[in-house]
C-alpha cells in the first residue's frame, strides 16, 4: 500500500514539473515576443527619424540595423522555444498518462482489497449468525 502511494506521489510531482517546465517556456517566448514587439516600435521610430526605411540605404541608421539584428535573434530563439514547448507539452501529456495509469491501477486494487474485506466481514457475521442459532437449537 505505502509504495502505490509513493509511487503517485512521485508521477504526481513529476505532473507538477512538466506543467512548470511548459509555464515557463511559455512565459519565455511571450518575454521574448514583447521584446521584440518593443525593438520594432524603436526601428520604426528611429526609421521616421532619419526618414530612411530601406536597409540597404547608406543612411539607414546604425541603431535601426542594430536592433533588426537583435529582434530577428529574439524571434529566432522564440522559435527554437516553440520547439522545446511541443516537446514539454508532449512530456506533460505522457506524465499525466502514466499518473492516471497508476491511478487507475490503485483504484482496482483499492476496490479489490474492499471487497475481500467485505467478504471477510460477511463470513465473520454468518460465523457468529450460525453460533448463535446453533446455542438457540441447542438449548
Amino acid at each position: 500500500m505505502k509504495s502505490r502511494e509513493t509511487l503517485i506521489r512521485l508521477k504526481r510531482f513529476q505532473v507538477d514539473e512538466k506543467r512548470r517546465q511548459v509555464a515557463q517556456i511559455e512565459m519565455m517566448i511571450a518575454e521574448f515576443e514583447r521584446m521584440a514587439n518593443e525593438l520594432d516600435r524603436e526601428i520604426v521610430a528611429e526609421q521616421t527619424r532619419a526618414n530612411v526605411h530601406d536597409p540597404a540605404h547608406y543612411a539607414y541608421p546604425t541603431y535601426a540595423k542594430a536592433a533588426r539584428q537583435r529582434r530577428d535573434n529574439l524571434m529566432g530563439s522564440a522559435g527554437e522555444l516553440k520547439g522545446q514547448l511541443d516537446d514539454a507539452k508532449a512530456a506533460l501529456a505522457e506524465a499525466f498518462e502514466e499518473l492516471k495509469k497508476v491511478e487507475i491501477l490503485d483504484e482496482r486494487e483499492s476496490a479489490r482489497d474492499r471487497a475481500a474485506d467485505a467478504v471477510r466481514e460477511q463470513a465473520e457475521m454468518d460465523r457468529i449468525g450460525l453460533s448463535r442459532r446453533g446455542a438457540y437449537l441447542g438449548a
